[in-house]
Parts: structure tokens; C-alpha cells; sequence
């Protein structure tokens, strides 16, 4: 068996050899780029270990897990346009680097690529019914994902976003993709159904308790470790756990300068960010956060529990979640 570090280095390994042989090579080098860009490759690591559960060789499924990969970096392609964001991981995005229509060629591309390197896969194994699973599941999700974005879009023009509509866009956003990862590398493994389905919740709840936790160290990271500054969501408003829970438990002076920051049209960044920060403390926002990730985390561990192989198979796939949640960026 391999540990989750290993498998993220034989992940990167392959990715840095995938082959771009169509042309023209310019609609396929911001591809290549935004792969070569890193990140924590959570999705692809995710199904392997799942894989792992069943079977000795994770190796053997680096291509749908990538083909995953890819697809989970074109909608961070899309994001990048739609936000207008200049850096990416520590560098350019890929609009800015070449341009908007590029961005936008480019990914249409990205997306048809990661379909493509799932389908090669099956060319040349006899999986008829795993098949069709998968590619459901991949389908279905893609499709969910993209709800999940255009309920967050229309988040930001509302006030009046519930904590239940919010988890469900961040379902639908994030924790999709790792739920589909982990059930793909069950059902590629030849797993019940019952323990495909378990590990599909385990990566749901995981996927929800990473988002809030995003969305934590949005306010309380340290922005040498996080990799960005702290206080975006702050500064544009966005409707997180954290500010939808704030006007709900605030009083009504606390509630009135939630308005007020929030209202307001020019301010000065900082300012901004420490005033709102210091209304979550007097609130409590941190202390909810925190027990809404571990809630959800405790949710991911009963569904494991269920999964019917012996407890040394789940180990790996234990650290890497737990890494996962003990992060600071």
C-alpha cells in the first residue's frame, strides 16, 4: 500500500508527462500551464486512496484520476475569468497571461480534454458496466457544479441567503467533485455498492467541512501560510457561513454596523476587514465555524466506519483527510 504522500508524487509524476500532441499548440499550452501550476491535487489523491481501499495498485487509475484533475482546473480557469483574478496559485492567471478569449477557448478545451482522458482509460479494459457508472457520476457532477456556481453568483446580488441555501451551493460548488472522486475510485475498484455510496458521503462531508474551513482562514489565516491576502470575502460582501450567521445572531447594534460596513460603497480595506473581524469575535462567529467543520468532519468518520474493509486499508485515506483538516491554507 501507499502512503497519501506517495501517491501525490507518482499524481504530479504523471501529470508532468501527459503528451500534448494536437494542434494548433497555443489553444493547448495555458492546458498545459494550468496544471503544471500545482495545488493540493485533493480530487485525484482522493480517488486513488479510495482505489487503495480494495486494490494494491492505485497506479492503475492515474488516468481517470487526472482526467478529474483536469476537470476540477478548468472550472478554476472559468472562476479566474469570471472573477477577474490576476494570480493563480502564485501566478498569473491565465487571462491575463494571454488573454480573455484564450481563457475562455482554452478552457472549453480543458473540459472536452478531461472527458477524453477519462474515456481513454476504458479503451482498452473490458469494464462495461463501471463504465457507464462513471461516466454518469462525472456527467451528473459536472452539471451539479455548475449549479452550484450560479447559485453563488446570485448570492451576491442577496441579502437574505439562509445557512441551509448557503451548505447547499457549497455542496453543489465543492463537495460534489470530492464525492465523485472517492466513489469513482470505489466503483473502479469493484466495490459494493453499499461501500460506494458510503465513501461518496465521506467525501461529501469532507468537501462541505473544507469549504467552511476555507472560509475560516479567509478571516483568521496567516496570509504568509495561506498564499493570498486574508479579508476578500470580507471586502466583496461574499454570503459565507461566517457573515450569514453573524446577522443572525447579532444584536441590534452589532447588526447595524454589519449593515453599515457592508452598505457601504468606499472604505478603506483594513479597515474594513478588523472592524467586521472584530464583530464575528464579540459574536462568536470563530467558535461556530469551527464546531460547523467539525460536525462535519465527525460525519465523514461515521461514514467511513461503515466501509467494510480492514482498518490498516483505511489509513492512508485517514491521514490525508486529516491533513487535510488540519491545514493552514
Amino acid at each position: 500500500m501507499k502512503t497519501s504522500n506517495e501517491i501525490l508524487n507518482r499524481i504530479n509524476a504523471f501529470i508532468e508527462q501527459l503528451p500534448y500532441e494536437r494542434q494548433p499548440y497555443s489553444l493547448y499550452e495555458p492546458i498545459k500551464y494550468v496544471l503544471s501550476l500545482g495545488g493540493k491535487r485533493i480530487r485525484p489523491a482522493l480517488m486513488l486512496l479510495s482505489y487503495q481501499l480494495y486494490k494494491d495498485q492505485p497506479d492503475d487509475i492515474l488516468m481517470p484520476a487526472v482526467a478529474l484533475e483536469t476537470y476540477h482546473n478548468y472550472t478554476l480557469l472559468h472562476d479566474d475569468l469570471m472573477d477577474n483574478a490576476d494570480l493563480r496559485r502564485g501566478h498569473a492567471t491565465v487571462h491575463k497571461r494571454w488573454d480573455a478569449n484564450t481563457a475562455i477557448l482554452s478552457g472549453d478545451s480543458m473540459l472536452v480534454l478531461a472527458y477524453e482522458r477519462m474515456l481513454s482509460f476504458f479503451n482498452d479494459r473490458s469494464l462495461p458496466g463501471a463504465q457507464h457508472q462513471v461516466l454518469s457520476l462525472f456527467t451528473e457532477t459536472a452539471l451539479e457544479i455548475g449549479e452550484g456556481q450560479q447559485y453563488d453568483m446570485e448570492f451576491e446580488h442577496r441579502n437574505d441567503v439562509t445557512e441551509d441555501e448557503y451548505i447547499e451551493m457549497i455542496r453543489l460548488k465543492t463537495s460534489v467533485l470530492l464525492a465523485c472522486a472517492m466513489k469513482m475510485g470505489a466503483v473502479l475498484a469493484g466495490a459494493s455498492d453499499e461501500d460506494a455510496d458510503h465513501l461518496y458521503k465521506y467525501g461529501e462531508q469532507i468537501g462541505l467541512a473544507f469549504q467552511l474551513q476555507d472560509d475560516l482562514l479567509d478571516v483568521y489565516g496567516n496570509p504568509a501560510v495561506f498564499g493570498k491576502a486574508i479579508g476578500g470575502d470580507i471586502t466583496s460582501n461574499k454570503k459565507t457561513y461566517m457573515l450569514i450567521n453573524a446577522f443572525l445572531r447579532a444584536d441590534d447594534r452589532q447588526r447595524q454596523e454589519l449593515h453599515r460596513w457592508v452598505d457601504a460603497t468606499e472604505f478603506d480595506r483594513q479597515e474594513k476587514i478588523q472592524a467586521v473581524t472584530a464583530l464575528y469575535n464579540e459574536i462568536g462567529i470563530r467558535q461556530l465555524c469551527e464546531e460547523k467543520i467539525n460536525y462535519y468532519f465527525e460525519q465523514a468518520r461515521q461514514y467511513l466506519a461503515y466501509i467494510n474493509v480492514p482498518q490498516e486499508r483505511k489509513q492512508p485515506l485517514i491521514d490525508f483527510t486529516n491533513e487535510m483538516m488540519h491545514r493552514d491554507k
